[in-house]
């Protein structure tokens, strides 16, 4: 395995890392609300009282945000490498495995985990060992 050392961005990956962790701390802090995307959209679901405004706020923030990355010029680059039945498939089982473990990778892995949430902790442990078992099987198994 090498690193494509022209591709490597730490400074952008960072300052992803950075936005990401603040904007879930000011929801937490500020609203009192976990930033899982799950949740946030299950939470559309079956709104409660005076709950549809903050997540449909939110959820149109990550639909605004490439479309302002495009205005200003630099749209991203997205290569996927799968075809239509493939990509459902694969959104149905995150889709099934979200709601078996009580939430996505962004409200364990990010809030979950910051909290010291023992389940947070357990799930996203079985996200990156899932993670890995999978790169692995599709990079030497499957390939070779």
């Amino acid at each position: 395995m090498s690193i494509d050392w022209p591709a490597f961005t730490p400074f952008s990956a960072l300052t992803g890392g950075v936005l990401i962790g603040v904007a879930a701390a000011i929801l937490v802090l500020l609203n009192g609300r976990i930033a899982g995307i799950a949740g946030i959209v299950g939470g559309l679901l079956r709104p409660a009282p005076r709950e549809a405004g903050w997540r449909l706020a939110f959820l149109g923030g990550l639909i605004a945000a490439p479309l302002l990355c495009i205005a200003a010029g630099k749209p991203p680059t997205i290569v996927v490498e799968a075809d239509y039945p493939t990509l459902v498939i694969a959104g149905l089982i995150v889709g099934l495995g979200t709601r078996y473990g009580a939430g996505c990778t962004s409200g364990h892995g990010v809030c979950g985990a910051s909290r010291l949430s023992p389940r947070s902790i357990v799930a996203t442990l079985a996200f990156m060992a899932s993670g890995f078992a999978t790169a692995f099987v599709v990079r030497h198994v499957v390939v070779s």
